[in-house]
């Protein structure tokens, strides 16, 4: 079974531990909160805002995707 990556939760879980608020965000993303809200509610991003999110959080987003798709690749390599 192939594991799943729910980014928005794993955004606001960072921000929280920051101590940083969704206006806070929002104000950096030049967007509003409804719109940080349906984020953290989403299981996909744009790369681009990843990007932008992960620069101002200091936290490289992207790696969670890498440890996805290598315990994936495990996974079906065991299956086989």
């Amino acid at each position: 079974m192939q594991k799943d990556i729910n980014i928005g939760l794993y955004i606001r879980e960072e921000l929280r531990r920051q101590g940083r608020s969704v206006v806070w965000l929002a104000q950096q993303l030049n967007t509003n909160r409804m719109a940080c809200y349906r984020m953290f509610h989403g299981n996909s991003i744009d790369t681009k805002l990843l990007l932008r999110i992960s620069i101002i959080l200091d936290k490289n987003f992207f790696k969670l995707y890498c440890l996805c798709f290598e315990e994936n690749r495990a996974a079906e390599t065991n299956m086989r």
